[in-house]
């Protein structure tokens, strides 16, 4: 360990000198207290150190020693159903060990526990030749996650030896002898520095639909898996709910949860529902899928900085294991300022707003990890990561720089309406201001797989909505009853979609989520109606006969997203009901007319 001394603090960023053997990017430890800290800055032999722990107390002259390793996280079993701060601290064990519910500065804790041991089952045997990336086992990590050990990057060779048994994560569970000749002993645990990207064999074109429960994202503005989306959206307008909908219900194997910067009560939220939260396959708790990495506001700025590193380097871990996992992190503005803290107090030249010149390549540089790849190693894998952030423009202003930046990365824009969010909307999603660039992809795959005019449906759907924005101008200026009849039809259907099939109540048991068939059959049914109202239009009846006529069948249509998933005959049974009441109207029409 190389050492040096303090010769200025300044708040989390602290300058020692001494340090001319040190490399940018080494973890160090700093002050007497060995404070956890990294070299974000060389100059000469002066160190200019990001410290991850609270730098109160610390003065010029304290000792600094350098590790010589860069910040990396320890990936094998035990990941599961923890909780991490910002640089994998795990915090439940961090709190029974201290006896605080506070961090304590100083207390070294390793980030896997070193005392469970895990049951390991051979896949492969001696004299096997293995590369990077192979499977040689697995642990039943927990119900729902087989974890699969894979041989570390820059390991190819023979097999010398494997053997099942009961082992804690350092133990030697397999050796390779490798080409010159030297024996590589690998156990159920590898370390990977957070701010570089594993490696693959070959990105591919994401095409598979994320499905996430929520109408208004997988009908309009879907994101695939291993596609990024931003949520960005002022105060209150629900950026939070929405991420923990995607969470809870989205079609992914692993769930890595990053709440970076945000209040306390958001993470307990999480902690309180995601363990009563049923996975519908198994019945199991989705904790037993997901990652939560907590930095909050009121923790360390620096280690805010570092969160979402730890997190996309997690989900390249599973990713590798063949696995498509989703990233949440909530929320990036909130990193971005802690960017801007660091980059000021390192008298750096600011950019725009006072944020630092790199912001676009760092905010990129986290966004191109996701994606679809076809993974290292000699079987033919897939793993996917989908990177969902929500973004905190201050007042929704969303030309200021951290939102542009990501949007210029992202191909799939929900953006979130104040007004929308007063008018109690939720999902409070803009349907005229968001944008997919993946729906016609994702259109054409679900017609392939599904057989059916999916994407005819979504555009007939966004038309009508798009014509009643178009309407309002008119309405707004000269009163509803200067449309003519087939606008003012347009405007009812309009409301339909938007009041029964966009909006979802996150709090409602069987609204929560809906799955894709409930989804096709509901928008179906909303267009059939407006399609069979424009053709009795077309044969002579009134706008006034069609909605006096229509009242309950217009309710059952309302009512329809509250039926469960199991009685979707119910709902199906409403298309033909729909035809039915019109051809009716149009009949008792002809009727009347002849009896004039």
């Amino acid at each position: 360990m190389k050492q040096g001394k303090i010769i200025k603090v300044s708040g989390p960023l602290v300058v020692a000198s001494g340090m001319q053997e040190a490399n940018i990017q080494d973890i160090c430890r700093v002050g007497d207290l060995g404070l956890i800290g990294e070299i974000i800055e060389m100059r000469r032999d002066q160190a200019s150190i990001q410290v991850y722990e609270e730098t109160s107390g610390l003065g010029p002259g304290e000792p600094v020693e350098t590790t010589g390793r860069p910040l990396s996280v320890e990936l094998g079993p035990g990941l599961l159903s923890q909780m991490f701060d910002g640089i994998q601290r795990p915090l439940e064990r961090f709190q029974s060990e201290t006896e605080s519910d506070f961090l304590i500065r100083g207390v070294q804790l390793p980030n896997l526990d070193r005392e469970a041991k895990w049951a390991f089952v051979p896949s492969l045997s001696v004299g096997h030749r293995v590369e990077a990336g192979d499977i040689v086992g697995t642990v039943q990590e927990t119900h729902l996650v087989e974890h699969r050990i894979m041989v570390p990057v820059g390991i190819e060779g023979r097999l010398t030896k494997i053997a099942a048994g009961s082992y804690s994560v350092e133990d030697t569970v397999y050796e390779v002898e490798q080409a010159d000749g030297s024996v590589f002993s690998g156990s159920l645990m590898q370390t990977w520095p957070v701010r570089k990207g594993r490696p693959f064999a070959q990105k591919l074109i994401p095409l598979e639909p994320l499905v996430t429960g929520q109408r208004v994202i997988d009908t309009f503005f879907p994101v695939t898996k291993g596609g990024a989306a931003a949520v960005p959206g002022p105060f209150g307008a629900g950026k939070t709910v929405v991420q923990h909908q995607v969470a809870k219900f989205a079609d992914v194997d692993i769930v890595i949860y990053v709440g970076c910067g945000e209040r306390g009560n958001e993470m307990t939220d999480v902690l309180h529902e995601f363990p009563e939260l049923l996975d519908p396959a198994t019945g199991q708790s989705i904790m037993q899928r997901t990652v939560l990495i907590a930095n909050t506001s009121n923790m360390p700025v620096a280690a805010r900085e570092a969160s979402i590193y730890t997190g996309i380097t997690i989900a390249e871990y599973f990713r590798d294991m063949g696995y498509s996992v989703a990233i949440m992190a909530d929320s990036t503005s909130r990193w971005a300022e802690a960017l801007r803290e660091m980059s000021g107090r390192l008298e750096e030249m600011p950019g725009d707003e006072g944020y630092p010149a790199y912001l676009g390549s760092r905010i990129a540089e986290y966004y191109e990890r996701a994606g679809r790849v076809k993974t290292l190693g000699s079987s033919e894998r897939e793993g996917s990561i989908t990177a969902i952030g929500a973004v905190s423009p201050p007042g929704g202003d969303i030309s200021e720089p951290v939102t542009q930046n990501t949007l210029r990365i992202v191909k799939v824009f929900w953006g979130l309406d104040a007004q929308l969010a007063q008018r109690r909307h939720f999902p409070a999603i803009n349907w005229l201001s968001s944008y997919s660039l993946y729906l016609d992809e994702v259109g054409a795959s679900i017609d392939r797989r599904e057989g059916l005019a999916w994407a005819e449906k979504v555009t007939k759907a966004m038309t009508i909505l798009q014509k009643e924005s178009e309407l309002q101008e008119i309405v707004r200026l000269v009163g509803l009853d200067s449309l003519s009849e087939r606008d003012r039809l347009t405007m009812n259907t309009a409301k339909m979609l938007r009041e029964d099939y966009l909006q979802q109540n996150a709090f409602d048991e069987v609204d929560t989520f809906t799955s894709f068939r409930k989804q096709v059959v509901l928008l179906t049914n909303i267009l059939t109606f407006d399609e069979e109202a424009n053709k009795a239009l077309d044969l002579g009846a009134y706008l006034q006969e069609i909605m006096e006529g229509t009242v309950e069948l217009r309710d059952r249509l309302a009512r329809s997203k509250f039926i469960h998933e199991d009685r979707l005959e119910e709902i199906e049974t409403l298309h033909q009901t729909v035809k039915d009441c019109l051809h009716h109207i149009v009949a008792q029409g002809g009727l009347d007319n002849e009896g004039d």
